[in-house]
C-alpha cells in the first residue's frame, strides 16, 4: 500500500505545523529545514504558494498525488462549492474518521488500524483506509481488538465534544458519523482555494 515513508519532522518544519501529530522538532527548531531554513527572506511565487498548500494538505491527510487528485476530480463533478466538497471527501475517508473519533492518536495509526482489520463499519469489517463513510454510518472497534493498548491510550486523551459532525462513545469504543462537516467546522489550517487554483491551471 503506497504511502509517504520519508522524514516526518522535516516536513513538519517545512510547513511550520505539526502535520503528523505533536512534534518536538518544531519546538527545538521553529524554522524550515536545510541551510536556508533560517533565512528571513523567503518570497515565493504564486505557483509555489499554491503548490505548498497542496503538499501540506496531502501530507496532512496521508494521501499520495493520484489519490488526492482523484478526490479533487470527484468533488468537481458534484453540485455545490468545490472546495467544501473536496474537504468533505477528505474528512469522510475511513482512516480520517477513525482518527477524528479518537480511536487513534494520528492518521497513520488510524490507517494501520483499518488496514489490519480492527475497524468495523455498520457491522462489517472494512480494511480499506480510503473507504468513504456516509452520514449515519456506525464505526466501531472489532470486539477482538478492544483491548489494544494504542486504542485505549488514544481514547483516554480524547475530548468527546471535539467535532460537531461526529459522536463518540468511549465506553463502547464506537462512534457515529452524523453528517458532512461544513468548511468552517474543519479544524485543519488549509487554504483549499489555493489548491483549486493550482489544479484549475
Amino acid at each position: 500500500m503506497a504511502r509517504y515513508r520519508g522524514p516526518k519532522q522535516k516536513i513538519a518544519r517545512r510547513f511550520k505545523e505539526p502535520i503528523f501529530g505533536p512534534s518536538t522538532a518544531l519546538e527545538r527548531k521553529p524554522y524550515g529545514p536545510g541551510q536556508h531554513g533560517r533565512s528571513r527572506y523567503t518570497r515565493k511565487s504564486e505557483y509555489a504558494v499554491q503548490l505548498d498548500e497542496k503538499q501540506k494538505a496531502k501530507y496532512t491527510y496521508g494521501l499520495l498525488e493520484k489519490q488526492f487528485r482523484n478526490l479533487y476530480k470527484r468533488a468537481t463533478r458534484q453540485e455545490g462549492v468545490t472546495g467544501e466538497l473536496f474537504l468533505q471527501l477528505l474528512e469522510s475517508r475511513l482512516d480520517n474518521v477513525v482518527f477524528r473519533l479518537g480511536l487513534a492518536r494520528t492518521r497513520r495509526q488510524a490507517r494501520q488500524l483499518v488496514s489490519h482489520k480492527h475497524i468495523v463499519v455498520n457491522g462489517q469489517v472494512v480494511n480499506i483506509p480510503s473507504y468513504q463513510v456516509k452520514p449515519g454510518d456506525i464505526i466501531t472497534v472489532r470486539p477482538k481488538s478492544r483491548d489494544l493498548e494504542l486504542i485505549n491510550e488514544a481514547l483516554e486523551s480524547y475530548s468527546v465534544s471535539k467535532y460537531k459532525w461526529l459522536e463518540t462513545d468511549k465506553k463502547s469504543k464506537s462512534g457515529k458519523f452524523l453528517n458532512m462537516p461544513v468548511m468552517e467546522e474543519i479544524p485543519e489550517n488549509i487554504n483549499v482555494q489555493l489548491i483549486i487554483e493550482l489544479y484549475s491551471k
